[in-house]
């Protein structure tokens, strides 16, 4: 299948708001601030940017001008409702950028709204509890057999079609579909629950999906972070797994001109995000062992981490386009599920390279 490259940077700023629409007492019709991130992912053509491989940073920097004028303002200056969603339509239209995929605003680190071209919204928010579990089909002597516990988050995903409305479906609605389900997760052990007893990430958000559905129909997927760093997504047919690791590499852009700044000797942390589909194994109840893609991984891994990349072989330029597409070619045999590949040079910023469903993007 032909791959889809995206590029995406993330900026931040401080404002304060009113959201006089909600409901008399609601708290948010108060001023208050937050710190927002806003987000743009984009199909860039050839030659936009400055130099091949500034893809990133030219779009980090429009982002930047364009969110300037919000920055420690109070945007009901601005816009008369400025909701997240609002606030993502404003940013669009002022962005001169081919190719926008869409845009996001996360007010906090738990919610927040993408808005695609067609007005189109994905409206997320993340929520936590703490809960034991055992898998009880893995091979003997593997870890997830024994009986443990996470830091589970769990994000409901909604998507529908705004229209000219300001806003989507209240975060407060999802938090009151979510609290019931709270009060049966939190403190407890996972296999205990009715039709729970093989409790890995996959099976655990297809049980979440068959009773939230219900009472949200506008839920479009439901992600599970098992881990920090691991989790999947459901969207009730389709299973999607993740893990993702960081490694500490230096480059140089070869094909800027001799005055930028990324043609000199530089470095970054980079995070990728490893993306696989499959139909879900009846017996194990996943898609595949998070341990054994990590493992798969390692050889590639270890070619990258605290390495100069323009030394990796068979790679023309560092940037993150060349090094994704670089990291498909080499891992493919050993993970064929796999079909997306999320790298960022910094927080927020790189490419998305799919070729498969793209799936929601994660909140950064």
């Amino acid at each position: 299948m032909t791959a889809r490259l995206l590029h995406l940077a993330a900026v931040p700023f401080e404002a304060a708001r009113r959201v006089s629409i909600l409901p008399e007492g609601h708290r948010s019709r108060r001023l208050h601030g937050h710190s927002f991130l806003a987000r743009v992912r984009a199909e860039l053509p050839a030659g936009w940017a400055p130099f091949p491989g500034g893809e990133t940073d030219a779009l980090r920097d429009h982002l930047e001008h364009c969110v300037a004028d919000l920055d420690y303002r109070d945007l009901n200056q601005y816009l008369p409702v400025p909701t997240d969603e609002n606030l993502a339509r404003w940013v669009r239209a002022r962005l001169r950028i081919p190719g926008i995929e869409s845009v996001g605003i996360r007010s906090t680190r738990d919610q927040g709204a993408d808005l695609a071209g067609s007005n189109q919204a994905h409206l997320w928010r993340r929520f936590r509890f703490e809960a034991a579990h055992q898998l009880p089909n893995v091979p003997a002597g593997h870890k997830c057999g024994r009986m443990h516990g996470h830091g589970f988050e769990v994000i409901l995903h909604a998507h529908q079609d705004l229209g000219d409305d300001d806003m989507g479906i209240d975060c407060d609605r999802l938090g009151a579909v979510w609290a019931p389900l709270h009060r049966r997760l939190h403190h407890t052990c996972l296999n205990d629950l009715p039709g729970l007893a093989n409790p890995t990430s996959e099976c655990f958000s297809a049980w979440l999906w068959e009773r939230l559905k219900p009472l949200l129909p506008a839920l479009s997927w439901i992600s599970v972070y098992e881990t920090a760093s691991a989790g999947c997504h459901y969207d009730g047919r389709h299973f999607r797994i993740w893990t993702e690791q960081r490694f500490e590499s230096a480059l140089r852009l070869v094909r800027a001109p001799d005055s930028a700044s990324r043609r000199r000797l530089h470095g970054h942390s980079y995070l990728v995000r490893l993306h696989l589909s499959a139909p879900l194994d009846q017996v194990m109840g996943w898609v595949m062992d998070y341990g054994d893609v990590k493992a798969r991984f390692q050889p590639l891994y270890r070619q990258l981490d605290h390495r100069l990349l323009n030394e990796l072989p068979r790679l023309g330029d560092a940037d993150a386009a060349s090094l994704a597409r670089w990291l498909r070619a080499a891992v493919a045999a050993e993970l064929p599920q796999l079909d997306r590949i999320d790298l960022q040079e910094t927080p927020g910023c790189g490419v998305s390279l799919c070729w498969g469903d793209p799936g929601p993007a994660l909140p950064s």
